[in-house]
């Protein structure tokens, strides 16, 4: 599970979409508050989806090879296969390369409200269901689980963590810094939607496959 977990976290940090998002909050008037506003919702939504898996398990995972296991394992299987698909499909037809979303020229007038809604949008909903599905093996009576799901909502962060800091401890570096890597994200964004929906499809496919025939 802790595995899983990590590379899991690590996706969802890796993102281009949110990531692209959240710089533009950043840069925008009073960015250092929208940004807080979005990394909090975005952290919030990750602790109460584990807290959802958690409230339904009552901490204690499901018991090898009964039915609720297996369906949880063909869950996973359903959304890995899915997610292989889906970046065989972009990269067979990449879509066409685009400016800055619609809602990027009002930026400046986005309410903290906006900032936090829109990290719930930008969530990609089909790894933090692999993760919720993933956290349904957790045994919360020890101290390693509790860990490890702890770990995942911070990992799955680290990113907006981190350009959230520089731009409270460097305004004007990070300003110039974040707005580049926001441009070389949207010039790559098809290569890493591609390459992360391949990567982690294939992952959860196989571990899937194979907690099925163990």
């Amino acid at each position: 599970m802790v595995l899983d977990l990590i590379v899991i976290g690590l996706a969802i940090s890796l993102g281009p979409l949110h990531n692209s998002a959240f710089i533009l909050l950043l840069s925008s008037r009073r960015g250092v508050r929208k940004g807080l506003a979005f990394l909090l919702s975005w952290l919030a939504n990750l602790v109460a989806v584990i807290a959802c898996v958690v409230l339904l398990t009552g901490g204690q995972p499901p018991a090898h090879d009964s039915a609720p296991s297996t369906a949880v394992i063909i869950a996973k299987l359903v959304i890995g296969v899915a997610m292989v698909l889906y970046g065989g499909h972009r990269h067979r037809r990449p879509r066409p390369p685009h400016g800055p979303p619609r809602w990027a020229v009002r930026i400046d007038d986005a309410s903290l409200v906006t900032a936090a809604a829109l990290a719930w949008l930008l969530q990609p909903w089909g790894l933090v269901g692999v993760g919720a599905a993933t956290a349904v093996d957790a045994d919360l009576s020890t101290l390693n689980d509790w860990l490890a799901l702890s770990g995942y909502c911070l990992l799955a962060t680290l990113s907006l963590v981190v350009m959230e800091m520089y731009a409270v401890w460097a305004p004007a570096a990070a300003n110039a810094r974040l707005n580049a890597l926001r441009s070389w994200l949207e010039h790559h964004q098809e290569q890493l939607i591609v390459t992360l929906s391949l990567l982690v499809g294939l992952w959860v496919t196989v571990r899937s496959i194979y907690d099925l025939v163990s």
